[in-house]
């Protein structure tokens, strides 16, 4: 999954806060002291809720326009970027210990070179992924 971005309506409450929801996701809500505190509290809102989805083997309703959704008084509607890679980059970037498998000629040179297989193999994945 590359870059999507969702609709969220945001609600001006009276002590200066916001409370926030996305139309197009039942229950993905949140809420923030502050416009910018509301704003980070929705990306992580929304990469919480599409990440639990995909983990779930469920699908995300498509995002709708945001001149779709009719607000009133002070509310207002703005769009909130989901990157799956930058989401899990920030959140979920603890080691894994992976098996692997080299032919013993490849081993021998790799030691010699003083390679780090793990960086070696991060780096590969990177390149074939076409990550940055």
């Amino acid at each position: 999954m590359g870059k999507i971005f969702y609709p969220a309506v945001f609600h001006p409450e009276d002590d200066g806060g916001y409370s926030v929801d996305f139309p197009d996701l039942l229950g993905c809500v949140t809420e923030g002291d502050t416009l910018e505190e509301a704003m980070a509290m929705a990306e992580d809102a929304l990469g919480i809720y599409l990440y639990t989805l995909k983990e779930d083997k469920e699908e995300a309703s498509a995002p709708s326009s945001p001149a779709d959704i009719k607000v009133g008084g002070r509310d207002f509607v703005t769009l909130i970027e989901y990157d799956e890679v930058a989401y899990l980059k920030r959140t979920d970037s603890h080691a894994v210990k992976k098996t692997l498998t080299i032919p013993a000629w490849m081993d021998v040179l790799a030691k010699e070179h003083n390679l780090n297989f793990s960086n070696v193999l991060q780096n590969a994945i990177r390149r074939e992924l076409n990550l940055a």
